[in-house]
């Protein structure tokens, strides 16, 4: 079955960076689109960012220039390099694929002091 295990996150100050990582399982990892997803406190699960089978990459619009989406098929993992963070991009965040599964792990949390 499907498992995602997110990794990496921790309290940083304003300014400082992250890098999150998601090992997948149970999926065909290097045919499938994948995305980082943020639910922030009092909001709604967003997709942040997100990368297709062959390397292209989207951000949203409050990440970009800040964020950077990888993946490495050979481990299955799909990795979030996030730069001059905010408050604003405290919360919870999850990898799935894109669209995302039903499924979703457990998150890691994210939390940027001011």
């Amino acid at each position: 079955q499907v498992q995602l295990v997110e990794s990496g996150g921790d309290l940083v100050q304003a300014g400082g960076s992250l890098r999150l990582s998601c090992v997948a399982s149970g999926i065909w990892f290097r045919v499938t689109a994948m995305g980082w997803y943020r639910r922030a406190p009092g909001k709604q699960r967003e997709l942040v960012a997100s990368i297709t089978s062959g390397g292209t990459t989207n951000y949203a619009d409050s990440v970009k220039g800040r964020f950077t989406i990888s993946r490495d098929n050979a481990k299955n993992t799909v990795y979030l390099q996030m730069d001059s963070l905010k408050p604003d991009d405290t919360g919870v965040y999850y990898c799935n694929k894109d669209p995302p599964y039903a499924y979703w792990g457990q998150g890691t949390q994210v939390t940027v002091s001011s």
